[in-house]
């Protein structure tokens, strides 16, 4: 009998097919706490046909198959099962078109985000969705709902996603959406897939929505005495109408870590940096600059009025250099040692009282919680460190019900994948995950589309 990798070869050349001795690079992704897996192995196609003979192949004869795209996700729904399949889509990376009239890109999934930037920047457009890594792919950023800094201006990735190609397990393909904003016209699977982290269909063709480059920006770094304080002011900023397309909070600790690991100099007085205990971000922007000026004016006499100790305009080259760094948080706590990087979302309105529960549960499991986050949509980000695997699961599982208590989810961002799948089985309502199953299994009849992500073994007969 032919082996898998033979078998595969039929399908597409040979030489796009790499044997399992040949894949531990596809085995992983930057999740902290899943250990990488070597799939039996990894084909690289570089059509939807290519894709659709794969499926139906690997559906036939019930083998499991996880798609990868960059693998810079950090929940470990990349990771494959030794006996898997993996499709990578480093060969589907083109822009297939820029559509400057009605403001949208169709890419391929292997497509990296500072690659469609650079495109739609001699456009005076931009793909606006700007998670921690600009060399992820689109699709995975479609597979995990990714977010970012500007979600609380623009949205996430599921707002900008109009239409899809899917390819479902049996290799049927089928199209969803297109190039209009709206549609009333039965159940909206692309939206259904967005998020779904590739155990529903795998997404071969995407059509972004686009936005205006805006010329001038403006970003106001506020240290304040407390992150009760930054939390209190959160909500002020985003009804003042200034429209803030960054609004973050960095505590005391990941500050003093972007000092260390950057060198960044923000220009803050060392008095100042003694006392201030969180800070706040807010980036602006404006096609008219006077009237950018003006915003910026107001935003620091509200600041102050808010309980900031100060309001810095930052420069432009220390105002990047910070946004990047927040946005680099995950590799600073990563080389802090960090045990687990976690992303739990509330409603904006509650981060106070959850922060509350946060610092109690790191008192009570002798943890040390570092911590930063979009305050403009609640989604905080936390590196734990807690050595002790015992100790550190129960610590999750009272942060993750502390978020859901407030009306939040598990992660805001990151997905759930195989490292939050115990923490989501155990505490989302069941008949939520039943249903999920059952539309799993309407999409997925033989359950081989990423088969250890989201639901437990046992749930996905």
């Amino acid at each position: 009998m032919a082996t898998l990798t033979e078998q595969l070869a039929e399908l597409i050349p040979g030489d796009r097919v790499l044997r399992s001795e040949l894949s531990a690079d596809y085995g992983s992704d930057e999740c902290l706490t899943v250990e990488a897996v070597a799939p039996a192995v990894v084909v690289c196609p570089e059509s939807t046909e290519e894709v659709s003979a794969i499926l139906e192949f690997a559906d036939k004869n019930l083998v499991a198959v996880t798609a990868r795209g960059a693998g810079t996700g950090l929940s470990g729904a990349a990771v494959p099962t030794p006996e898997s399949i993996v499709i990578s889509f480093e060969r589907m990376n083109k822009v297939l078109e820029i559509d400057t009239e009605n403001h949208v890109a169709v890419v391929q999934p292997g497509v990296r985000l500072n690659e469609l930037d650079l495109l739609t920047r001699e456009h005076n457009l931009m793909y606006p969705v700007y998670p921690g890594e600009y060399s992820s792919t689109l699709g995975g950023n479609i597979s995990t709902n990714a977010g970012g800094m500007r979600a609380v201006k623009y949205g996430v990735t599921r707002h900008q996603v109009l239409g899809v190609e899917l390819v479902l397990a049996g290799g049927e393909v089928l199209r969803s959406g297109g190039k209009f904003v709206k549609a009333s016209t039965g159940y909206d699977l692309t939206q259904l897939v967005v998020g779904s982290e590739g155990t529903l269909a795998l997404v071969t063709e995407a059509t972004l929505k686009l936005s205006p480059r805006i010329e001038h920006q403006m970003t106001v770094l506020a240290p304040f005495s407390t992150l009760d304080q930054v939390s209190a002011a959160v909500p002020r900023v985003v009804d003042s109408g200034i429209g803030p397309v960054v609004l973050e909070y960095i505590d005391l600790l990941t500050m003093s870590a972007v000092h260390s690991y950057t060198g960044l100099e923000l220009g803050i007085p060392q008095e100042i940096q003694d006392t201030a205990l969180a800070y706040l971000v807010v980036m602006m922007e404006n096609p008219v600059l006077s009237r950018l000026e003006e915003d910026t004016e107001r935003l620091s006499e509200m600041l102050f009025e808010l309980g900031a100790i100060d309001a810095y305009v930052l420069p432009a080259g220390a105002a990047s250099g910070l946004i990047d760094a927040r946005e680099k948080a995950f590799w600073m706590a990563k080389a802090a040692g960090a045990d687990d990087i976690i992303d739990i979302v509330v409603p904006r309105a509650q981060i106070p009282l959850f922060m509350e529960r946060v610092a109690a549960l790191a008192g009570e499991y002798d943890a040390w919680i570092a911590g930063c986050g979009h305050a403009g949509d609640g989604n905080v980000h936390m590196g734990i460190f807690c050595s002790d695997s015992e100790r550190r699961h129960r610590l999750l599982t009272e942060l993750f019900a502390a978020g859901l208590a407030l009306g939040g989810a598990i992660s805001g961002e990151h997905g759930v994948g195989r490292a939050k799948k115990q923490f989501f089985n155990e505490l989302v309502d069941p008949a939520k995950i039943a249903l999920m199953r059952r539309i799993k299994s309407a999409f997925d009849p033989n359950g081989i589309l990423n088969p250890e992500i989201l639901f437990n073994t046992e749930d996905q007969s």
